[in-house]
């Protein structure tokens, strides 16, 4: 890594995605919205290389890569599938060290830590002394989705207070406070309400014209754990009428092997993608979306106003997904059919039944979290060098 710019203001963005991509895909949309905002931005990276993230201009260091050892979690693994050893941990945590050292940052974000991304403790805890023990302290953030994993162990949530008031001065929480509150998934928010900010929903911008157009666009987000999904719909769509057109998106963390087998028994009428660039501009154009109900894609499917049939993953206890959907469904913004036990019958009732459905009016919720989030910043940051804050019209 060479060393940045010194003329900009420079942030230093640490992301671990483990299963899905969406922690990447939204920490690259603030990316993004700092460097509008006149940052230098450096992105660490610590799991498997997505296309097309983080994105241009954005200064990359590249971690060896970690992933969930299952889908519960529980352990790391790298990229070839093996345990990681306590060698590889250091030499990762030596890197991001020296990353930052490089970057001499005047803010430091943190996706998820320390209210997720536990198991990076071993990289992290460091990090976080070595920035203590800086001559010139960052600004210190920690970029939370809306909605948190409630499945905890005691004192971890004490634990985790704990980490936030001796080494973070914001809480970033990416969602719209009437839609969901930090209180209501971390119960001793109140304890660090002096650092919480919430900054809406971090959705994409409004997506171009789609170059084609489905009828049902079905995602699988990272595509780590998304075989279950595609193969019922590939199923579905031989119940349902010929004509219907679909896409599925089987997302780029797919095993090969997966892929292929799927592939080999799509039916016509059925397209088969890895990765779509243009994913929200095909939801702008579809009548019916179907996918797990993760934080990016329902951003997506909020900017693109279309119906929504959502199966939260809930696997090894996660609840998270499951908490999104029953709260888009209760505002009449999406159908949910549950994970388990999900069979292309149902899939395919489901379908036909939201495929009847108008489109469904959005509320008013905050989806410029991008943006706001980069305001934030920014103003924390001159409020610490005691210029007046910036304020957009």
């Amino acid at each position: 890594m060479e060393k940045v710019s010194m003329n900009k203001r420079r942030v230093f963005f640490y992301v671990q995605h483990l299963l899905g991509i969406g922690h990447l895909a939204r920490a690259s949309r603030i990316a993004k919205a700092l460097l509008r905002r006149g940052f230098d931005v450096t992105m660490v990276t610590g799991g498997l290389p997505v296309p097309g993230f983080p994105g241009e201009d954005v200064m990359t260091v590249v971690l060896p890569p970690v992933t969930a050892g299952d889908k519960g979690f529980t352990g790391l693994a790298d990229a070839e599938g093996n345990p990681v050893t306590p060698a590889f941990q250091e030499h990762r945590r030596d890197l991001l060290l020296e990353a930052l050292r490089l970057s001499e940052p005047d803010v430091v974000i943190i996706e998820a830590f320390p209210f997720g991304r536990r198991q990076m403790r071993f990289e992290l805890l460091p990090l976080l002394d070595s920035i203590e023990a800086m001559d010139r302290r960052p600004l210190v953030a920690t970029s939370l989705r809306d909605i948190l994993q409630e499945r905890t162990k005691p004192g971890r949530a004490e634990e985790t207070v704990e980490l936030v008031k001796t080494h973070f001065d914001l809480v970033l929480v990416h969602g719209d406070p009437a839609f969901a509150r930090l209180e209501e998934t971390f119960p001793l928010a109140s304890e660090i309400a002096d650092r919480v900010a919430y900054t809406g929903l971090v959705a994409p911008p409004p997506p171009a014209e789609p170059a084609e157009t489905f009828d049902i666009l079905v995602s699988a987000g990272g595509g780590a754990v998304g075989k279950e999904l595609i193969g019922a719909a590939l199923a579905a769509a031989k119940i349902l009428p010929n004509e219907l057109r679909w896409c599925l998106v089987t997302g780029p963390n797919l095993p090969q092997p997966d892929f292929d087998e799927l592939a080999t028994a799509a039916p016509d009428g059925v397209s088969l993608f890895r990765f779509r660039q243009d994913f929200a501009s095909l939801l702008a154009g579809a009548r019916l979306s179907v996918s797990q109900a993760g934080y990016n894609t329902v951003c997506d499917i909020l900017r693109a106003g279309c119906n929504s049939l959502l199966i939260p993953f809930t696997a090894g206890g996660e609840t998270e997904q499951s908490t999104r959907a029953s709260r888009l469904e209760r505002l009449g913004l999406a159908a949910v059919l549950p994970e388990e036990g999900i069979t292309p019958q149902d899939l395919a009732r489901q379908v036909e039944t939201a495929l009847a459905r108008s489109k469904p009016d959005i509320p008013p919720l905050d989806i410029d979290g991008a943006d706001r989030t980069a305001t934030i910043i920014d103003e924390n940051l001159k409020r610490r060098e005691g210029v007046r804050p910036y304020r957009s019209a």
